[in-house]
């Protein structure tokens, strides 16, 4: 192994392994303690400047641009090939980037012709990918620009300024319109649509609505559709409804069996109009919550044991007699409670004709109320937002950080196998536009 550790700096020589075959199994465990037991003898750290991940990542990118000049030239280093007059080496340039392990110096190869344009650092560039990704990851996950460039300095010894946060986050608004305007599947079971407010800074800071279209497919498993931020003048009125479901619909969107909505003005009139046989149903778990807001704290075991009959019934007569029993029961009191109900009551009892299967997860909103709750850990953690458009930036990168390792989306396609079966046969037919 001796022409593997280099004595002076103690890391890989890869100009010397590169050109060899891959290393086995076996040497690279002995490669690795080595390393190890090098870095605990000198007392190197792991990260930040001058670190052994540090020392690493400075041999194996500048092995890599050895080899991308060597696929340039056409000839590798000490060439003979090299000595025919043509295109040749030209030294080297010092460069530091930005990565992962903190800041490396790096020596760049140049050509005499300057036509060669390395990949994994290109010119001008100052970081690495990792550093991009690990920014848009800390800023998904709730912390203020101020907030990444402190991590970046504590833990690996970089010093990136918050504009320089706010330019590598800037860069997933291209994802954003790409992800907004993508092809969509023809038929969905279920689409869930709710809102949460965030602070924009426009003149004086006000709530302002984000909506969030979240689909059922026919397989089971859940999409986000789009993103939307509340107009002023027509934020919640048919108006603004017609122009987003025209859009999802564009997108390919020709069908929905059920639309789950929590109220919102001029969302039901617009469905009726985009997709004539979907069928609007209120949350339930909403239509609770905002009837608890009438009532005393005290009275809210028992109104929700007495209003349990109507959201449980097995038919619309029966939920109708519980509901009158209620008011009976509470209407003196509470009025407010018994005035909201009968608002919603034409949004409320479309899931009652259906199998329990498909009222277990149309009756509440619970699949988006935890993404909600994501997003707005990220939101709250910055305040407010200075722009309508750093507020979707945000929302936007906390939805792409949901679920990395993927077992949210099959415990969620489990779930949904029952109610599936059930809509399959409720809705005879349609689904099956959605699997061809």
């Amino acid at each position: 192994m001796a022409d593997v550790i280099d004595d002076e700096k103690a890391v890989v020589d890869l100009d010397t392994v590169r050109p060899r075959p891959a290393l086995s199994d076996a040497t690279n465990d002995e490669l690795v303690r080595l390393l190890a037991e090098r870095a605990r003898a000198e007392g190197l750290r792991l990260a930040g400047e001058g670190g052994l991940l540090s020392q690493l990542t400075k041999r194996v990118v500048e092995a890599a641009l050895d080899g991308e000049l060597d696929d340039h030239l056409g000839y590798g280093k000490h060439d003979p090939a090299g000595r025919d007059g043509g295109n040749s080496r030209n030294g080297k340039r010092g460069k530091t980037v930005l990565t992962e392990a903190g800041p490396v110096s790096i020596e760049v190869p140049r050509d005499r012709e300057g036509s060669f344009e390395p990949q994994l650092v290109r010119k001008r560039q100052r970081r690495l990918t990792g550093l991009d990704d690990l920014v848009v990851s800390l800023s998904a996950k709730g912390l203020t620009h101020g907030e990444i460039c402190a991590h970046l300095g504590e833990v690996y010894g970089a010093s990136v300024s918050k504009q320089t946060v706010s330019t590598i986050t800037d860069r997933v608004l291209e994802g954003m319109a790409e992800w907004q305007s993508r092809p969509l599947d023809p038929v969905y079971p279920v689409l869930f649509i709710d809102c949460i407010n965030v602070k924009i800074r426009d003149g004086n800071v006000a709530n302002r609505p984000i909506y969030l279209a979240l689909a059922v497919t026919v397989e089971g498993t859940r999409d986000i559709l789009g993103l939307w931020a509340g107009e002023h003048g027509d934020g919640e009125g048919a108006k603004y409804w017609m122009r987003v479901l025209a859009e999802l619909k564009n997108r390919g969107v020709g069908d929905v069996c059920m639309v789950v909505c929590d109220g919102l003005k001029g969302l039901p009139q617009a469905i009726e109009t985009v997709w004539p046989q979907a069928i609007t149903q209120t949350c339930i778990v909403h239509l609770l919550r905002n009837s608890f807001r009438y009532a005393s704290r005290k009275d809210w075991s028992a109104i929700a044991k007495d209003l349990k009959p109507i959201y449980t019934a097995p038919s619309e007569s029966a939920a109708l007699d519980a509901f009158v029993a209620f008011g009976e029961q509470w209407g003196d009191r509470y009025p407010a409670i018994i005035k909201l109900w009968e608002s919603a009551w034409a949004e409320f009892v479309p899931f009652l004709q259906f199998d329990n299967h498909i009222r277990m997860v149309v009756c509440t909103t619970n699949a988006i109320e935890s993404i909600n709750a994501r997003i707005r850990r990220a939101v709250n953690a910055r305040g407010h937002f200075p722009t309508e458009a750093a507020a979707l930036k945000c929302v936007f990168m906390a939805i792409m950080s949901l679920d990395p390792t993927g077992r949210g989306r099959q415990r969620w396609s489990n779930r949904w196998k029952a109610a599936l079966n059930a809509f399959e046969i409720t809705f005879d037919g349609r689904l099956s536009a959605g699997r061809k």
